[in-house]
């Protein structure tokens, strides 16, 4: 007997009503993008792992789904790595490409492959998947959704309100309650000097970015385990525990930080984007909250997060400004910014409040029933009358029962449907019926496409 078929943890099927729920997703943060005036490009599922490597941290590194190259893949591999089973060096040798870990990275190396035939400031959108060999649990997952927008060219911080702005538009457009989390990178570096481990930055935010998932003592653990004194963990604890409202706590990291030249740029950026974020007018929250990290190392200035308030589930958007990412690729100065909706995390929080309009799952407006050849010949000149009219129309391909028929209009959610029997043929009309209020009226076959199927 056959093994039951199976698809890798981690990743999901979608069906017609799951594919229908999140087109609706994707169309309202397509929508946004054209609304914003970001331009879309795509890049390719799998990139040169020199491309990815390096870019994420050593944490990241590990996440990257690894491509074994074409034919022999061993062939060029030194037998003594095949002895001492080091996989990680063996894995250069039989592996030149990965599937990408997130869209930034590779846009990166889009806007320096293609600088001649792009005008800056250029505002790119995408919405493609992407992979990452992480543990597969609930809100996370191996292959996922993520749409991007960014801007690069600018060093403007008029481009973070306009993200702000997004991020508030589709979520208020979803019907979703969240909140921003506001951080800048320039802050933590700041903290570091203060606390005196300036060269150990990286260390302090991937361990500070994991502090919702693993809590704070687990974070000063691995802190120590890094060479991190008790006396500097003592100086960084109360940043990460800071109170107050956004201005409260914009005041306080001036004064803390008043010793360092770049932790006050950082306060000084954070409070420029919030107060004009603020002045505009906006339904989500707005947080200013130090402990937020953001673990990759790309980062330079502004990192949002932002989480819903009513599911409990990571972060469902994130992003900010990186200063030196195209600088690896031979172009350095180039300043960007950007944020990622994560399709995936937002379609769980709305499946799990029921937010989707109550249409959604309608893939056909009228569906004709088919009561015999000439009948159904009649109902395909009006489906195809419809269809160049803009409304969606199908025949039942069969001649079945009425229950059957019947059952599989109740399966599409279809509004309305179409019925031509032999007195409609003779009489050239149809019977219309309206399925959500069950009323019935007929209507003649020239009529058919000026009917309003609303």
């Amino acid at each position: 007997m056959a093994n039951k078929p199976s698809i890798p943890k981690g990743t999901r099927d979608f069906g017609p009503s799951e594919m229908a729920r999140r087109n609706y997703i994707f169309d309202t943060i397509r929508a946004a993008f054209r609304l914003f005036g970001y331009t879309p490009i795509e890049t390719p599922a799998m990139e040169n792992l020199s491309t990815l490597m390096g870019k994420y941290g050593d944490e990241g590194d590990k996440l990257l789904f690894r491509i074994l190259n074409s034919g022999d893949y061993l062939k060029d591999a030194p037998d003594s790595l095949l002895e001492t089973k080091d996989s990680l060096a063996l894995s250069s040798k039989i592996s030149e490409k990965g599937l990408r870990y997130d869209l930034t990275v590779p846009f990166a190396r889009f806007v320096v492959q293609n600088r001649n035939d792009i005008h800056l400031p250029f505002k790119r959108c995408q919405i493609q998947p992407v992979w990452r060999a992480d543990r597969p649990q609930k809100g996370r997952y191996r292959e996922f959704y993520q749409c991007d927008a960014d801007v690069v060219g600018s060093d403007s911080l008029w481009n973070e309100v306009e993200l702000l702005q997004l991020i508030d538009y589709v979520f208020k457009c979803l019907k979703i309650r969240v909140n921003i989390k506001l951080n800048n990178r320039k802050i933590l570096t700041g903290i570091a000097e203060l606390i005196g481990e300036s060269d150990r930055i990286i260390d302090i935010t991937v361990a500070i970015d994991k502090i919702e998932k693993i809590g704070v003592d687990k974070v000063k653990e691995e802190l120590l385990g890094k060479g991190i004194g008790e006396e500097a963990l003592e100086k960084l604890m109360p940043f990460l525990e800071l109170k107050g409202d956004n201005k409260e706590k914009i005041a306080r990291l001036k004064e803390v930080l008043k010793t360092s030249e770049i932790g006050l740029k950082g306060v000084e950026e954070i409070e420029w984007v919030v107060g004009h974020f603020d002045s505009l007018g906006h339904e989500c929250g707005l947080e200013v909250d130090v402990s937020l990290a953001r673990g990759l190392n790309y980062y330079t200035g502004t990192i949002i997060e932002v989480k819903a308030l009513d599911v409990e589930i990571g972060s469902i958007t994130g992003g900010g400004r990186y200063d030196n990412l195209t600088g690896v690729f031979g172009m350095p100065g180039l300043s960007g910014v950007g944020i990622s909706f994560g399709a995936d995390r937002i379609y769980d929080v709305l499946n799990q409040l029921e937010l989707y309009p109550e249409a959604i799952e309608e893939s056909v407006k009228v569906l004709f029933l088919n009561f015999g050849e000439k009948e159904a010949a009649e109902a395909i000149k009006l489906v195809k009358e419809l269809r160049l009219k803009g409304i969606s129309a199908e025949l039942y391909p069969d001649s079945a029962k009425l229950k059957k028929q019947m059952a599989y209009a109740d399966s599409l959610h279809v509004p309305y449907v179409a019925m031509i029997g032999e007195s409609e043929l003779e009489n050239r009309e149809v019977n219309l019926k309206n399925m959500l209020t069950g009323n019935q009226y007929k209507i003649a076959f020239s009529q058919m496409s000026n009917q309003k199927f609303s």
